[in-house]
């Protein structure tokens, strides 16, 4: 079984045990945290829309390996440098249930 969530503008498809990386959240850790899927994938293959919850748990908050971005002008001395680490969320699902 698995379900489709979305979280922080973006979309995720999830199974039991998995443990996924999400946009920053003001959630404290080990705290249990319940989320409305999108979508749930049952084992017998029928599809449940906007029914059912998954339960899951955070593990972690984080930042992302640094990013960088290099801008350059050719021919007028021009480069810059700048680097991004993005805060992330590591949260781990427990359960799915529909």
């Amino acid at each position: 079984m698995y379900a489709v969530i979305e979280l922080g503008g973006k979309q995720y498809m999830v199974s039991e045990g998995d443990r996924i990386k999400v946009e920053k959240m003001d959630v404290n850790e080990q705290e249990e945290i319940t989320i409305n899927p999108l979508m749930v994938k049952k084992d017998d293959g029928t599809l449940e829309f906007g029914k059912g919850t998954v339960k899951a748990k955070v593990v972690s908050h984080g930042k992302h390996k640094k990013v960088i971005v290099f801008k350059y002008r050719p021919k007028k001395n021009y480069k810059r440098w700048k680097g991004h680490r993005q805060l992330y969320t590591e949260i781990s699902i427990e359960k799915i249930e529909v």
